[in-house]
């Protein structure tokens, strides 16, 4: 049954009390290149793990305060094989979400053909909400979808557990 005024994103994060799922399944999201932080990654620039106030605010302070709350929050990535500039660049400051909490894991897409997936990312909430995020092709974000269908939420525990169990540890993980 979906709730007739569905709380936003910012709501769900807040009010989570146990676990927080990401499901992540594509390539490149929309990433400006002209970009400073991508130029940068692109010439060479990685972030500094000891200089923890040049890291993306207010996404890591977030997590943080989530985590400190009990919440267990966990993301799992299918990529695929070799990995995409856009990919590289991401897995370069992974770090910072580890260290703000979140436990990190990549699957390569190889490994995810006979486990049945959404068609879209997904945030699942307490295994009771998920948050759909609807993107073009070209990676730029087009929307979200938020319910507390009971089947849409079974269904995405199974997908994010099936991913989780195959995939790799972020700091066991080398790009390919």
């Amino acid at each position: 049954m979906t709730s007739t005024s569905p709380p936003t994103f910012d709501e769900l994060i807040e009010n989570c009390r146990h676990s927080a799922v990401h499901l992540e399944m594509r390539d490149s999201y929309a990433v400006d290149y002209e970009d400073a932080g991508f130029r940068a990654w692109r010439d060479g620039h990685r972030l500094d793990p000891d200089d923890r106030a040049s890291w993306w605010r207010p996404w890591l302070d977030l997590m943080e305060t989530t985590v400190a709350r009990g919440v267990v929050v966990r993301r799992a990535r299918i990529v695929s094989e070799p990995v995409s500039e856009y990919i590289r660049f991401e897995h370069s400051f992974t770090f910072t979400n580890v260290a703000a909490g979140e436990q990190v894991r990549w699957l390569p897409r190889r490994r995810a053909s006979d486990i049945a997936l959404p068609g879209n990312d997904f945030w699942l909430f307490d295994e009771t909400w998920v948050h759909w995020n609807h993107f073009a092709g070209d990676g730029t974000w087009t929307g979200e979808e938020i319910t507390d269908d009971p089947a849409a939420a079974k269904f995405c525990a199974e997908a994010f557990a099936a991913v989780w169990d195959r995939a790799t540890p972020h700091d066991s993980y080398a790009i390919h």
